[in-house]
């Protein structure tokens, strides 16, 4: 296991909120932060503080993403013309890893890059195993068909904590999705608020 992956555990309750939405969140039972100063750790937050803490936020929730990757997708969406945190929620949306968590293909973010590594996700009829991978409009994104009966699979599309988002379309019959149109941050099922305009204002600094 990963750092990053045994890092998810306690991303929750650093940032004090159930960022994914999860029945079994540890922010459920423990309000407070990990590590014997946790409970301390209770001070009003800088304006730097708040800006570090959106990002640590959205980061996290795309999988705790690496910061160099993180920083890649802000730097390629302020060289878009408009909302730079608009764009970058965008192209966030468009990861493939994104796409087949929104998709209901696997139970959470974290699943959808492994699944995605080991070989189980095609894109426009060839097999992918890039998790960062750009999604365009239209493509079509599919489960390989020796990977439907999967025991992660079948349990995340009886999933009844959260719904497929309506920019993406999706048949669990055959286990497709198709990307309908990039989000904005309103179209987006986060289950706590995302402040995109604070990572900018961090990066900005």
């Amino acid at each position: 296991m990963t750092k990053r992956h045994q890092a998810k555990y306690k991303i929750d309750r650093r940032m004090g909120q159930n960022l994914w939405g999860r029945p079994k969140s540890p922010i459920n039972k423990r309000e407070y932060g990990p590590g014997q100063h946790g409970q301390r750790r209770k001070g009003k937050l800088s304006d730097y503080g708040v800006q570090l803490r959106a990002k640590q936020k959205l980061k996290g929730y795309y999988a705790n993403m690496s910061e160099r990757h993180f920083r890649g997708i802000y730097d390629e969406a302020r060289r878009l013309k408009g909302d730079t945190g608009a764009h970058m929620i965008g192209l966030l949306e468009r990861r493939l890893d994104s796409v087949i968590y929104r998709a209901k293909f696997v139970p959470t973010v974290f699943a959808a890059r492994q699944f995605i590594s080991h070989g189980h996700v095609m894109v426009n009829g060839k097999r992918v195993t890039v998790s960062s991978l750009r999604v365009k409009v239209g493509d079509q994104v599919e489960v390989k068909e020796k990977s439907k009966q999967l025991a992660l699979v079948l349990e995340a599309t009886a999933l009844a904590e959260r719904d497929v988002p309506d920019y993406i379309e999706v048949d669990h019959s055959k286990m497709t999705a198709k990307l309908i149109r990039v989000p904005t941050l309103g179209d987006v099922p986060y289950p706590v608020m995302m402040e995109p305009h604070l990572v900018v204002e961090y990066y900005s600094r």
